[in-house]
């Protein structure tokens, strides 16, 4: 399963900040987490973010989206993101 959360950054946010926010996400919550087979960040040009996982199935990321607003991890980096523009997208893999 692919997970796709799309979103800007709160107006005036330190992007060297956000982008540290983002690697203690990934190291110390996200790859923690069982199933969780792949996440990468990007940005395009005009300041749009996706952060997109790979896992292993929809029970594993379910477990995960129920942990995730209690966590100070997931709570430092959510603290940079626009809640206005936050969209979470999932996706059925096909092989």
């Amino acid at each position: 399963m692919i997970e796709i959360m799309s979103f800007r950054l709160v107006p005036g946010t330190d992007e060297d900040a956000f982008l540290a926010a983002d690697r203690l996400l990934q190291s110390d919550f996200a790859y923690q987490q069982p199933g969780l087979l792949r996440r990468t960040t990007a940005r395009s040009g005009d300041g749009d973010w996706i952060v997109i996982d790979l896992w292993r199935s929809v029970d594993d990321a379910d477990a995960v989206a129920a942990l995730w607003g209690r966590d100070p991890v997931t709570a430092g980096f959510m603290s940079f993101v626009d809640g206005d523009s936050l969209r979470v997208v999932r996706y059925s893999t096909l092989d």
